[in-house]
């Protein structure tokens, strides 16, 4: 690999291989909408892409003296999105022995208390973020605590590396410990705060969080819903239908209401920007509602592994007759890697386990321009496309000695797609870049933002 232009907002022409897409493959056949550029130029400016395509053809367009940046033998791709996932419970991952609400009370709270230090969400927000960058993922919707100074954190250190991520402060003023507990109307106010300080500040931007229902008060539920309308293009995340256990928990505590998310609804949390995550465990009229109000899914396969909740049916959701939003999540701490390509890998068996095949091109959709669709960014980010932001993963086929071995008998892009999100893990991203700036570098520890 050639040395990278120096840092700032400079120009770079990357050179390699490339995968983008043209349509959604659960919609479309997945070999047409998968583009493949054998060999690539992604031109970037002022942070956004402002050439893609054979690089033959546009080499042309290459100011002169900009270095190329040449990767041999890897995959650029657009950077990684998750759709859910809680920063705190990084310093929790991997836990033993627990289904949900066991985990939450033995694990989750304790570690979720910490975060009141200031100086302990710092230090925990700069290693999530590094490790996200590691794994190749450059947008992530965040859960953080119910503490501000955890949102304040995260922003912070997001706002440093020019990350785009959406995050909030969890909302909590039942059913959890007292150091945990917020009021509907004190959680509102510290919300509003942080929204009017960080929303659509730099590549920032605001996810109102209540944790989910059964630690809400409908009065909270309430100002959430009311919180939304406050501002535009806010989003709203919380959890829906993931274990058995919690839906009855549920359902005693709103016996008014027709569903679980009929609880949401009702507080006027479900529409656009509005991602749910697990739905294991919903109905047909579940996927019609999020379908018709343009809510989206977060499919957690390692976290709904791990804690035994269930599979997520993923071919259920997104049928063409009434198709829901849905991205990729790893639920860390209960998820069992920040890498996409392990959630991939783990989503392809869940896939088998209800009896259909998750096509390699349909998982990278799941992983990039799916999930930037559930965001409603994809607008912004998810593909490789001139004037979009240069959120970039690069890929190596060959980045452990079995992959290596194995990718040697790959005969279409499909097949190496496959490979490596079966095989691959951190390890086999090469390089990540934000808005165009390089910053993780797997062989040079040195180029690190």
């Amino acid at each position: 690999m050639t040395q990278p232009p120096p840092s700032g907002p400079t120009t770079r022409a990357l050179r390699g291989r490339a995968i983008t897409f043209r349509a959604d493959p659960f919609l479309d056949d997945p070999a047409h909408a998968l583009v493949h550029e054998d060999d690539a130029l992604i031109l970037v400016e002022g942070g956004r892409i402002s050439q893609f395509g054979p690089f033959e053809a546009l080499r042309h367009t290459i100011p002169e003296g900009t270095p190329i940046t040449r990767y041999a033998d890897s995959i650029l791709s657009a950077g990684f999105v998750d759709t859910h996932v809680h920063y705190p419970q990084l310093p929790m991952i991997a836990a033993y022995g627990e289904q949900l609400l066991e985990w939450l009370e033995r694990y989750t709270f304790p570690t979720e208390a910490k975060f009141a230090d200031p100086s302990h969400a710092r230090a925990v927000a700069r290693r999530f973020l590094r490790e996200l960058l590691r794994a190749g993922t450059t947008t992530a919707a965040v859960y953080c605590t119910v503490h501000p100074q955890s949102v304040e954190a995260f922003f912070d250190e997001s706002a440093r590396l020019n990350t785009r991520m959406v995050a909030g402060k969890v909302l909590m003023d039942r059913n959890a410990p007292d150091n945990l507990r917020d009021t509907a109307q004190g959680g509102y106010d510290e919300s509003l705060a942080l929204i009017d300080r960080w929303h659509g500040r730099g590549r920032q931007l605001y996810a109102v969080t209540p944790r989910f229902a059964a630690t809400s008060t409908e009065e909270q539920l309430d100002l959430a819903g009311s919180l939304l309308r406050q501002r535009d293009g806010l989003f709203m995340q919380t959890h829906l239908a993931e274990n058995t256990a919690e839906i009855e928990w549920i359902r005693q505590l709103f016996p008014n209401r027709r569903s679980y998310l009929d609880v949401y609804a009702h507080a006027g949390l479900v529409g656009p920007r509005s991602v749910l995550g697990h739905a294991v465990h919903v109905a047909e009229d579940d996927f019609c509602t999020c379908h018709h109000t343009g809510s989206a899914l977060a499919h957690c396969p390692t976290s709904n592994l791990f804690l035994g909740s269930g599979s997520f049916r993923l071919f259920d959701a997104v049928d063409a007759r009434r198709p829901v939003r849905v991205g990729l999540g790893t639920d860390i701490g209960a998820g069992t890697s920040l890498s996409q390509l392990g959630s991939l890998n783990e989503a392809y068996k869940v896939a088998q386990a209800t009896g259909r095949r998750l096509h390699p091109a349909q998982a990278f959709w799941l992983a990039t321009a799916g999930g930037a669709r559930s965001l409603y960014l994809d607008d912004r980010i998810g593909t490789l496309a001139v004037g979009m932001e240069a959120d970039l993963c690069v890929l190596d086929p060959k980045a452990t000695p079995l992959l290596a071995q194995r990718t040697e008998t790959c005969e279409t892009i499909e097949d190496l797609l496959f490979v490596l999100m079966m095989l691959g893990d951190d390890r086999a991203v090469r390089a990540t870049y934000v808005a165009g700036e390089l910053v993780h570098d797997r062989d040079d520890p040195k180029a690190r933002g």
